[in-house]
C-alpha cells in the first residue's frame, strides 16, 4: 500500500521541488561588482613597520571586500548548504521513482534480453540508469548550474555552451561509472557479504587510473589548453618548479573564463603525466606574486604527495560507506526486495535503491570528507606560502577567492561545509607569515 501510494505522490514530488528552487532565483536587478580591482593589494594596515599587527592587518584585507560584495559571497556560499540537501533529496526521490515505477525492472529486463552474459548486460543496465538519472535531475542542474551561477555573476556561458559541457560530462561520467560499477557487482557476486571490501580496494585502483588519465584525455573535452607563452610569468612558474622539485616544464593555459569567472589552477598527473595548468582568469585578473603565490600552493600538494596520500584516507571513508550500504541494501531487500523485485545485492535492477542509499550514507559523512581535504588543503597553503614567499600575493588571491566563497565562518560551519581554510584563516596565515619573516637572516662572512 505504502508503495503504490509513493508512486503517485513522486511524479508531483519532482516538479513541486523545482517550483521551489526556481521561486529563489530571479534575474540581478543591476550589474554585480564582484571582482577586486586588478593588481596586487596591499592595504596600509597591512604593510610591514614597528607597529605591525597581524589582526590588523588581517581585518584590513578583509575590508578590501564592500558590504556588497561581503553580502553577495555570504548569500551565494550559504545558499549552497541548502542546495547540498536539495540535490540530495531530490537525486533519492529520482532514484525511489525510477524503482517504485518500475523504470529501473524494464531497464534490467531489456538489458538481460540484448546479452545473457552479465559482463555485458550489467555495463548496459548502468548506462540506461545513469542517463535516466540525468533526466531527472537536469531541472535541479538547470538551476544549481546555469542559472544561479548567472544570477551571482559567475558565469557569462551561454546555454548551447553550458548544455554541450553537461552532455561531455555525462558522457565521461557514464564510461568511467559503467566500467567501475561493472567490476563491483563482479565483486557482489563472487564475495557475499564481503563484496564491499573489494569494492573499497577497487575503488582506490580506480581513482588512482582516473588521476593518471585526467590531465591528458578528460579536461581538454571541456577546455582548449595551450603552451603558455614565453614571459615573466612562465619563467617564474618554471622557476617555482626547478626550486621545489616538481619534474615537469609541461606548463599550459585553459579558457576557463568561458564557463566561469573563478580563479583556478593546478598542477596534476602522475607518472609522467604531470603539467602545470593555470586558467585564463587566473592569468587576466592576477598579479604575479598572486600567481606564484597560487601555484605554490598547487605545487605543494604535488610535492607533499597528497596525490597518494588524499585518495588513500577518502577511500577509508568510502569503505565505511560501502560497509554501511551493505548493512543498509540486506535490510531494505528484506524488506522491500520483493515488491520491487529486485532479486538479491547481486540484481543490477537494485542500483537505484543502491544509489538512493549511498548517497545519504555519504552525505552524513560529508563533514568528515571536508575534514580530510581542508587538512591538505592547509598543508599546501603553508607549502605555498614558503615556497612562493608572496604573502601579500597569497593574501590577495584568497580576497578574490572570497569574492564567492564566505570569507568568515563560525567554527562549527567550517567545520561541517567548508572543504578549504576560510578566506580569514588563509589571510590571517599569510600576515603571521609577514611577520615571522620580515628580516632574513644574512649569510656569515667568509
Amino acid at each position: 500500500m505504502a508503495l503504490s501510494n509513493l508512486r503517485r505522490l513522486l511524479p508531483c514530488l519532482l516538479p513541486a521541488a523545482m517550483l521551489v528552487c526556481m521561486a529563489n532565483w530571479a534575474p540581478a536587478a543591476q550589474p554585480i561588482v564582484r571582482d577586486l580591482p586588478p593588481g596586487l593589494q596591499i592595504p596600509a594596515a597591512a604593510q610591514l613597520g614597528p607597529d605591525f599587527n597581524v589582526d590588523k592587518a588581517t581585518e584590513a584585507y578583509l575590508n578590501l571586500l564592500s558590504p556588497e560584495q561581503r553580502t553577495l559571497s555570504d548569500r551565494y556560499f550559504e545558499g549552497g548548504y541548502w542546495i547540498q540537501l536539495w540535490e540530495l533529496c531530490w537525486t533519492v526521490g529520482a532514484c525511489l521513482l525510477l524503482l517504485v515505477s518500475g523504470a529501473s525492472r524494464r531497464m534490467s529486463e531489456l538489458s538481460r534480453r540484448l546479452s545473457r552474459y552479465r559482463w555485458i548486460s550489467t555495463p548496459v543496465y548502468i548506462v540506461q540508469f545513469l542517463i535516466a538519472l540525468f533526466v531527472l535531475e537536469l531541472p535541479l542542474s538547470l538551476y544549481t548550474d546555469f542559472w544561479r551561477e548567472h544570477q551571482y555573476g559567475l558565469s557569462e556561458q551561454a546555454f548551447g555552451g553550458w548544455t554541450r559541457d553537461q552532455l561531455v560530462i555525462l558522457g565521461v561520467n557514464t564510461l568511467l561509472a559503467a566500467v567501475v560499477l561493472t567490476f563491483i557487482y563482479a565483486a557482489v557476486r563472487r564475495a557475499g557479504r564481503r563484496w564491499w571490501m573489494w569494492a573499497t580496494g577497487m575503488s582506490f585502483v580506480f581513482l588512482m587510473v582516473f588521476q593518471l588519465i585526467t590531465p591528458v584525455y578528460i579536461l581538454p573535452l571541456l577546455n582548449d589548453y595551450k603552451p603558455l607563452p614565453e614571459g615573466a610569468v612562465k619563467e617564474a612558474v618554471l622557476s617555482l618548479a626547478r626550486a621545489n622539485q616538481v619534474p615537469t616544464d609541461h606548463v599550459e593555459w585553459f579558457d576557463a573564463s568561458k564557463q566561469t569567472t573563478r580563479l583556478s589552477a593546478n598542477v596534476a598527473g602522475l607518472m609522467g603525466t604531470t603539467r602545470i595548468a593555470l586558467n585564463d582568469n587566473l592569468l587576466n585578473k592576477s598579479s604575479l606574486p598572486e600567481i606564484k603565490a597560487v601555484l605554490g600552493h598547487e605545487m605543494g600538494h604535488f610535492v607533499l604527495n597528497h596525490v597518494w596520500k588524499e585518495p588513500i584516507l577518502l577511500t577509508l571513508l568510502v569503505g565505511l560507506a560501502f560497509a554501511l550500504l551493505g548493512v543498509g541494501m540486506d535490510r531494505a531487500l528484506l524488506r522491500w526486495g520483493p515488491q520491487l523485485q529486485i532479486a538479491d545485492r547481486a540484481d543490477p535492477a537494485g542500483l537505484p535503491l543502491a544509489f538512493a542509499l549511498f548517497s545519504v550514507i555519504f552525505f552524513l559523512l560529508t563533514p568528515l570528507q571536508n575534514l580530510i581535504i581542508r587538512s591538505y588543503e592547509g598543508e599546501a597553503d603553508a607549502f605555498g606560502l614558503n615556497a612562493s614567499r608572496e604573502p601579500y600575493g597569497w593574501a590577495t588571491a584568497a580576497m578574490r577567492l572570497s569574492t564567492y566563497r564566505k570569507i568568515s565562518p563560525g567554527k562549527f560551519e567550517e567545520f561541517v561545509f567548508y572543504d578549504h581554510p576560510s578566506g580569514y584563516e588563509r589571510v590571517h596565515a599569510a600576515m603571521i607569515w609577514l611577520k615571522e619573516n620580515r628580516q632574513t637572516p644574512l649569510l656569515p662572512a667568509p
